[in-house]
């Protein structure tokens, strides 16, 4: 079985997938983190995350640096928003993708076009959403619990700009799979969200 979970920053699609992992004893795989590799290995390297040479070179990173905890920073996230953006680097990291996601067992990803690209033959498709405020409050009190001083407005802001990116791009835009189930998580906290979303998953298991 395929679960695929979909959504923008900051939605709580990663908890969610985590949790869903978990319950149905599945492997999990996080998409996102492949883009924040390569964004960091194009810093690392001294080049232009907007440059498509330059990002495609990156997709070559070792695998140790997806332990790197500065993959998590703002800072990466940005930068994996904008190398996505280059078809290049998606067909570099879609095989990685779908290796993992066609594996024996099955297995659940979450990302921003696992429904739509990488396995649109999921036996389930999920688009977790939230209000930007929502997000960013989120992630503004994640921030904070690791000691990064940062604003609620500038984050507001970045997640506003690679909404925008991800949303316009030409290649594998974020977008719900025509099938998919779309939650909100605005008002749920961690625990409604993750409990919903396993009812939901059971309820498409069983075909209802």
């Amino acid at each position: 079985m395929i679960i695929a979970v979909d959504g923008p920053t900051a939605s709580g699609k990663g908890t969610i997938a985590k949790a869903l992992a978990a319950h149905f004893g599945l492997p999990h795989l996080d998409t996102g983190l492949l883009y924040r590799a390569v964004g960091w290995q194009v810093f690392l390297d001294g080049g232009n995350p907007d440059d498509g040479g330059d990002a495609l070179a990156a997709c070559g990173f070792p695998d140790g640096l997806l332990a790197d905890p500065e993959l998590r920073t703002e800072r990466v996230g940005g930068l994996a928003s904008r190398v996505s953006i280059h078809n290049g680097v998606r067909q570099a990291l879609f095989e990685r993708q779908r290796s993992f996601a066609t594996q024996e067992g099955g297995a659940v990803l979450d990302g921003r076009d696992i429904g739509t690209v990488i396995a649109p033959d999921a036996e389930v498709k999920l688009f977790i959403t939230a209000s930007t405020q929502a997000r960013a409050e989120r992630r503004w009190a994640e921030m904070r619990g690791r000691g990064q001083d940062v604003s609620l407005e500038d984050i507001v802001a970045d997640l506003e700009a690679r909404d925008r990116r991800d949303r316009s791009r030409a290649i594998a835009p974020l977008a719900p799979a025509p099938d998919a189930q779309v939650i909100d998580t605005t008002a749920l906290d961690r625990d409604q969200a993750i409990r919903f979303t396993i009812e939901a998953v059971e309820t498409a298991i069983r075909g209802e």
